[in-house]
């Protein structure tokens, strides 16, 4: 099935928009996957807010050109899907990690993030990363345990200061119930 010019101006367009403003990009071989197990596979990164999108090879090397994705082009060869994400990088290597683990027909090429080309190996590696929510929720509460700690260390001055004080009264009390 052949494209008319003017499709592949569209699907060109479209796919290099989506390039441009995804924070990870990560490039799979799909070849040997049946419909099934397919339609489950972007039922799964759908469910993650992560496209998957099959392209034909050359309009997908056009597509990439002046993106971050650009690295990905020698990579782009043979059967190639695409997973695009837009907010946290790791949830389409995730995804496709878990996916990688039931599945050993779908393989990782490589992925994208941040102009830099990564080996399938660093895209199983992003896999593993905390979310970006989980980051921040670990700053924070760094965050907020410093002031804690400053305050605990500040009250312990005048605590130690008030227990001398308490101790020299009572030994005074004492001194002076003996004589």
């Amino acid at each position: 099935m052949s494209l008319k010019r003017s499709e592949k101006a569209k699907i060109l367009e479209e796919l290099r928009d989506k390039l441009s403003r995804a924070s990870t990009t990560v490039l799979t071989d799909f070849k040997g996957l049946t419909v099934a197990e397919m339609m489950a596979l972007r039922d799964a990164l759908a469910a993650e807010k992560v496209e998957y999108k099959v392209v034909k090879n050359t309009l997908m090397r056009m597509a990439c050109r002046d993106t971050g994705a650009s690295v990905l082009e020698p990579l782009v060869q043979g059967t190639c899907a695409i997973a695009i994400g837009y907010d946290d990088p790791t949830v389409p290597a995730r995804v496709l990690k878990k996916i990688t683990k039931t599945n050993d027909k779908l393989k990782i090429k490589g992925g994208a993030l941040g102009g830099k080309l990564l080996k399938p190996e660093e895209v199983m590696a992003l896999a593993d990363l905390p979310t970006r929510q989980e980051l921040l929720a670990q700053l924070l509460g760094v965050l907020a345990a410093v002031p804690t700690a400053l305050v605990t260390v500040l009250s312990g001055v005048p605590r130690n200061f008030v227990g001398v004080l308490a101790a020299l009264k009572q030994k005074r009390e004492e001194q002076q119930g003996e004589a």
